[in-house]
């Protein structure tokens, strides 16, 4: 039976990418019955809609949905990000945001003497609790005595339901998990966070680590084998997947899961590289995350061809040159590999 896949595009190299991730699906042997979304810029700059009750209702009827992504300048910075990303995030509760930050062979790093086998980590981000939820307000707006207040809410059923999912994918690597926070200053969400995170620990059977998140970017650069599984609240998690982006590679490595792991609603994947506007048309965009985004899909689904994907892309990635990608020819280049 094919998935039920709901497509939004989006602007920019968002079309370019999400094409060629679903050639490569189709070479993998998935069977997907995709809906096209036209929610972005263009729909924002036509109508000011971003996210219509209705359309949110046809995206719930989805296995899942798969985003290439949001941005114009013709649009104020946060309206497509509050009013589209967030609002999916929070109303479909896709508590998890999963970022794999893995090093493939053939794939060029900053980090000198980098090699693949000492770049293989999972960073799961609490997504839909911490700072982004909203809360805070501003007064004397504009006036020299301005006070603006955002507070970080967090609360125990959150936290432990993101520490349960993490604990559960330690288990099936090595066994450890890290949690990456700032107790020493944030006193009573760190707290909060390592009391239940030494609860879970004990329960599940992993070994429990802590890094405060300045050090934790110290580590991913200089010493990236020492993290396996990490978990960290929304707005650390935010940064420290940038820096393992960077790490792998560069943003256009980077593949993302907005996950509700109880599968009550769909989830949404997509590569977190961002609109490009810069680049849109010219065919330059690397495809890389948004075809690994598909795996990642594919693998919550429960479907195989996200192995297939997987190692089409390891066994296709030494013979790419990462320094000059082409759109098109790298996608066809990993679906050959994943067609076999």
């Amino acid at each position: 039976m094919a998935h039920r896949i709901a497509v939004i595009a989006g602007d920019g190299v968002g079309p370019e990418v999400i094409d060629q991730a679903l050639l490569v699906a189709g070479a993998a042997g998935a069977e997907l019955d995709t809906t096209p979304y036209d929610l972005g810029a263009d729909r924002y700059v036509a109508t000011g809609e971003v996210l219509p009750d209705t359309v949110l209702e046809e995206l719930d009827g989805h296995d899942a949905i798969l985003l290439g992504a949001v941005g114009d300048p013709r649009v104020p910075p946060g309206v497509l990000e509050r009013g589209l990303l967030l609002r999916l995030r929070f109303t479909f509760d896709q508590y998890v945001n999963l970022r794999p930050v893995k090093l493939f062979p053939g794939v060029r790093t900053p980090i000198e003497g980098l090699t693949p086998d000492r770049c293989d980590m999972v960073i799961v981000r609490e997504n839909t609790e911490g700072l982004y939820v909203g809360a805070g307000g501003a007064m004397r707006v504009g006036t020299p005595h301005e006070v603006a207040t955002q507070e970080s809410l967090n609360t125990r059923m959150g936290v432990e339901r993101i520490v349960r999912y993490a604990a559960a994918r330690a288990a099936e690597r090595s066994g450890r998990l890290t949690v990456i926070h700032k107790t020493n200053v944030l006193a009573y969400a760190g707290d909060l966070w390592m009391r239940t995170a030494t609860e879970v620990a004990d329960e599940v059977g992993v070994e429990l680590s802590y890094m405060h998140v300045d050090a934790a970017c110290l580590h991913m650069v200089e010493r990236p084998e020492i993290l396996d599984v990490a978990v960290t609240d929304n707005l650390f998690g935010d940064i420290v997947t940038d820096l393992g982006a960077a790490v792998q590679g560069g943003m256009g490595f980077a593949a993302s899961g907005n996950i509700d792991p109880e599968h009550r609603h769909p989830s949404m994947f997509e590569p977190v590289h961002g609109s490009a506007p810069d680049i849109a048309g010219t065919g330059k965009a690397n495809p890389a995350a948004a075809i690994m985004s598909v795996a990642m899909m594919l693998r919550h689904l429960g479907d195989a061809a996200a192995e297939r994907i997987e190692a089409g892309f390891a066994a296709a990635a030494p013979a790419i040159d990462w320094t000059a990608v082409e759109t098109a020819p790298v996608g066809d280049a990993i679906a050959r590999a994943v067609g076999g």
